[in-house]
């Protein structure tokens, strides 16, 4: 098997920093963390605080802390240093090859979406976000890693696509049609929902939208690990 992963981003409409961090780890035991922040707000100000708390995250796991403690810490940090004033969504998405499973962190309102072997499944859960509240835990799903699993997360400016124009994206919907698609890649997925979004915004995003699609599938090819990232300037 091989697990390819692919993010596609874009800012709030006329604004000049997007208040969504993504960022990648390898776990210090084998395998890949993604994580996803989004700060309160938009703007440089949201961007602040989403870069802290995945930056938080991040270190955790890269000393081996577990993906819900470390969720837990940043959760913590952010309240003793905002006194509760401030909050950020949290997803951590990890390949972990120690149990050879699919670890799913939410401290987000904003669903994820599964799909395997046909199946779609919305992990949607009461789950709240970090910074609020000392000692605020997550929700965590895990599954067994297989060939077709796919995984999609998002910030809640996708689901917010189209509210300027009263038509709401109805991202599971959207989904199952691209999965229609012979073996569609990650980067089609994540640039295929963008693409509705931004056509439902008429091209002017009413929030930042940032979207991790995963996929794990047959290996093919070379053993080498390949990551390659465009930033638009």
């Amino acid at each position: 098997m091989e697990v390819n992963i692919a993010v596609a981003k874009v800012n709030k409409y006329a604004t000049s920093s997007s208040g969504d961090t993504v960022e990648v780890i390898e776990r210090p035991q084998g395998g890949l963390s993604v994580v996803l922040a989004d700060g309160q707000s938009s703007g440089k100000g949201a961007k602040t605080i989403s870069n802290k708390v995945v930056r938080k995250v991040i270190s955790l796991l890269a000393e081996g802390v577990r993906d819900g403690a470390a969720a837990r810490a940043a959760s913590d940090t952010l309240f003793t240093e905002r006194g509760g004033k401030v909050s950020a969504t949290l997803n951590i998405l990890s390949v972990d090859l120690q149990t050879n499973t699919l670890v799913i962190t939410r401290n987000n309102p904003t669903p994820m979406i599964i799909e395997y072997q046909g199946k779609i499944d919305l992990l949607n859960d009461v789950s709240i976000p970090v910074g609020n509240y000392r000692d605020t835990r997550p929700v965590i799903n895990e599954m067994e890693l297989n060939t077709g699993l796919t995984a999609v997360m998002f910030s809640d400016g996708l689901i917010h696509a189209g509210d300027r124009t009263g038509i709401s994206l109805d991202v599971s919907s959207v989904l199952c049609a691209i999965l229609e698609s012979e073996d569609p890649t990650p980067q089609y997925i994540a640039d295929s929902l963008l693409s509705c979004a931004m056509q439902l915004d008429e091209g002017r995003p009413v929030d930042d939208i940032s979207i991790v699609a995963l996929r794990v599938s047959e290996r093919k090819g070379d053993g080498i690990r390949r990551m390659t990232v465009r930033l638009p300037l």
